[in-house]
C-alpha cells in the first residue's frame, strides 16, 4: 500500500483530505442545526427518518446497511425515535428473528416540517455541481471502504 501524501513530516492539517471532509461535515451540521432543533432530532435520527421516508417498513439490518450503522448504534436511535412517537418496531411475521421499522403518522409528518433547508444554496454551488460533487464523494467512500476491506 502506498503511503498517503499527507504522511510527509511537513504536511499541514489543511492538506489532509480526511480533515477537509471532517470539517465540512461539521459545517453541514451548522447548516442543519436550526431545522434539527425545530424537529427535536439529532442528525443521525434525522437521516434515519429520511431513509424511512425513502423506503418505509424496512428491516433494522437493511436500514443499518443503508445508513452505514452497526446494530448496536442503530438500535438506541430507533428506541429514541420510537419513544418520540416517530417510528414503530415490530417482529417480522415471516421471520421472527428480523425486526421491521416503519414510520408512524408523526414520523411521516416530520417531512413537511423538515422542508426549507436548501443545501444547494448553502453550498454556494450550482445544482449540477452539487450533484457531481455528491457522486464524487460517494465514489470516494466506496473506494475507501474497498481499501479497508469492507465492501
Amino acid at each position: 500500500m502506498k503511503s498517503p501524501s499527507n504522511a510527509r513530516p511537513d504536511a499541514k492539517l489543511a492538506d489532509f483530505l480526511c480533515f477537509a471532509v471532517y470539517s465540512t461535515n461539521l459545517a453541514f451540521g451548522k447548516v442543519y442545526r436550526p431545522m434539527l432543533e425545530a424537529l427535536g432530532l439529532t442528525y443521525t435520527q434525522y437521516v434515519t427518518v429520511v431513509a424511512l421516508w425513502e423506503e418505509d417498513d424496512q428491516t433494522v439490518s437493511g436500514l443499518g446497511e443503508k445508513l452505514f450503522l452497526e446494530s448496536n448504534t442503530l438500535t438506541p436511535i430507533l428506541k429514541k425515535l420510537e419513544g418520540m412517537g416517530h417510528v414503530e418496531r415490530t417482529r417480522d411475521p415471516q421471520d421472527e428473528r428480523q425486526v421491521r421499522v416503519r414510520l408512524t403518522r408523526s414520523g411521516k409528518r416530520l417531512r413537511e416540517r423538515a422542508l426549507g433547508t436548501d443545501l444547494v444554496d448553502a453550498c454556494g454551488i450550482s445544482t449540477g455541481e452539487f450533484k457531481r460533487l455528491q457522486k464524487e464523494i460517494v465514489a470516494l467512500r466506496t473506494n475507501l471502504l474497498r481499501a479497508a476491506g469492507q465492501e
